[in-house]
């Protein structure tokens, strides 16, 4: 989707949103995945399941790298390749793969690994304040302050909530897939220095299926997760 396309406005805030102090905020699980991967259907089935808990945000990054194999997927995005490889550079691994997970952006592992969130969930998450709101066919994603924290991008996920797909070819010829929390749209808002800001994004601008939208902070390059939020667009 083309920048132009996207109405955006920050400004700082003040009020409820100044001073420096840190939320409790849902577990980040980033899935990988493909429609054409056999290996992928048990991991999507697994962040189904965790897509429902309130602790954690789930998203399924469709990539499109398997759509040789006879099948091509629907919800396939090429930001969701850039996202993984970028990932895959930061955690020093030698190449990209499916079902991968990554937690918080900090560590990866296979997708229905359950021992590696099961872990991340017992350990503290405070992060940036995070908030959106739907008003006026507006999204108003309100970021408090944090003074002396390095710049970070906001990043914009819209995404489709269930989806059941049949697939007719590749390795998953017959099956019908079920899939969760699916990334149909990704966009940085905009560079977040430390100060109390806000973000305004015109609704009608969101991909067309999507239901859900959250919002990622992270340092430049995609470094680890240091807030998120989502809500429901309706």
């Amino acid at each position: 989707m083309s920048a132009g396309r996207w109405f955006i406005v920050s400004s700082v805030l003040m009020g409820c949103l100044s001073g420096a102090y840190a939320d409790t905020r849902p577990l980040v699980v980033e899935l990988f995945t493909s429609q054409g991967c056999s290996s992928c259907p048990p991991a999507e089935a697994y962040v189904g399941s965790l897509s429902t808990r309130p602790d954690i945000l789930t998203l399924a990054f469709h990539v499109n790298y398997w759509d040789d194999l006879g099948w091509r997927d629907r919800f396939a995005l090429p930001q969701s390749v850039e996202r993984q490889n970028n990932y895959a550079r930061n955690l020093h691994r030698a190449s990209v793969y499916t079902p991968q997970i990554v937690i918080d952006g900090r560590e990866d592992d296979l997708g229905s690994s359950a021992r590696t969130i099961t872990k991340a969930l017992s350990g503290t998450r405070d992060g940036v304040p995070l908030s959106i709101t739907v008003q006026d066919a507006t999204l108003a994603v309100n970021v408090g302050a944090q003074p002396g924290a390095s710049a970070s991008e906001l990043v914009l996920v819209a995404y489709l909530r269930h989806a059941v797909s049949p697939i007719g070819r590749g390795e998953n010829a017959g099956r019908t897939l079920e899939e969760f929390n699916i990334v149909r749209g990704v966009r940085t808002l905009g560079l977040w220095t430390g100060q109390a800001a806000m973000f305004r994004v015109l609704a009608s601008t969101l991909p067309q299926d999507a239901t859900d939208v959250a919002v990622l902070l992270q340092p430049r390059g995609q470094g680890p997760i240091i807030g998120a939020a989502a809500r429901a667009l309706h």
